[in-house]
C-alpha cells in the first residue's frame, strides 16, 4: 500500500510508502535493506504514465518510487489494528513462515505481512514482488513465457521461462530447476502499466491513495512437532 503523489510542475508521480518490520530475526539494517531493494527494483523500471490533463489531453509523467524502511521491536497489534496513514506496511520477518514456508501478502491490495527471512536477503526481488501485491498487482495468468524474454517482477516461482531465466539453465523446462529464479525478475512498463495509476482519484493537493488496509498482525508462526 502507498501513497500517491502528483507533482504537476515537474512531470512527476511519486509513490511513497513504508515498510515497518518486526518479529525475531527483524533488525533496522534489514528494514533498511528491504525498503532500498523494493525502491531500486521498481525505479529501474524508468516508469511512465499518462494522466488526462484537461479533457483532451493528456501529461507523460516520470514514475518514482520512495519507499523507507523502519524496524519497530515494541510494534503492537493495536498499532496496525487503527493505523490510518497509507504509507504504511507491516510485515513479520522471521526464519521460517506458516504456510508454504515461503514469504506472502494477506491478500492484493493490503498492507501486511509474512517475509521468510531467507526469501529477502542478497538483493532478492521477494520484496519488491510482494509489495506489487499490496499494490494491487496478482500474478499473470500465463506462466509459460518461454520466447518472451526477461520475465516481469509478478511472475511467481514455478513459471516456465527461457533458460537463463532458471535457476539452472541446462536442465529441461518444468523439472527441478527448470522454472524461474526470482532472482532474474525486473519491473517491467507493463508492470508499471498494471498498477493503472491514470485511474486514481487524487485530491486538491495532489494526492491519493493505492492498495489498501489488510491490518493483520501475525505472531511467530513455530514448526509443528512431530
Amino acid at each position: 500500500m502507498g501513497e500517491v503523489e502528483l507533482q504537476p510542475d515537474n512531470n512527476l508521480l511519486i509513490i511513497h510508502a513504508t515498510i515497518i518490520i518486526y518479529g525475531d530475526v527483524a533488525n533496522e539494517g534489514l528494514a533498511f535493506q528491504i525498503a532500498k531493494d523494493i525502491e531500486k527494483f521498481w525505479n529501474d523500471a524508468e516508469g511512465k504514465v499518462a494522466i488526462r490533463d484537461g479533457w483532451f489531453s493528456k501529461k507523460i509523467y516520470r514514475v518514482s518510487f520512495n519507499i523507507t524502511g523502519k524496524y519497530d521491536p515494541e510494534l503492537t497489534p493495536q498499532t496496525i489494528f487503527e493505523n490510518a496513514n497509507p504509507r504504511n506496511n507491516y510485515f513479520r520477518v522471521e526464519a521460517i513462515a506458516p504456510g508454504d514456508d515461503i514469504s506472502f501478502v494477506d491478500e492484493i491490495n493490503s498492507n501486511t505481512g509474512y517475509f521468510k527471512l531467507q526469501n529477502i536477503l542478497d538483493n532478492s526481488t521477494t520484496a519488491a514482488h510482494e509489495f506489487g501485491h499490496t499494490l494491487g498487482l496478482i500474478h499473470p495468468h500465463n506462466l509459460d513465457i518461454r520466447g518472451e524474454g526477461t520475465p516481469g517482477m509478478m511472475y511467481p516461482r514455478g513459471t516456465l521461462v527461457d533458460p537463463h531465466f532458471q535457476y539452472y539453465p541446462e536442465v529441461a523446462a518444468g523439472e527441478k530447476g527448470g522454472t524461474l529464479n526470482p532472482f532474474t525478475r525486473k519491473v517491467l512498463q507493463k508492470d508499471i502499466d498494471d498498477l493503472h495509476l491514470e485511474d486514481l482519484d487524487f485530491d486538491k493537493n495532489g494526492f491519493a491513495e493505492i492498495g489498501g488496509f489488510s491490518s493483520v498482525w501475525h505472531q511467530k508462526h513455530l514448526p509443528e512437532m512431530d
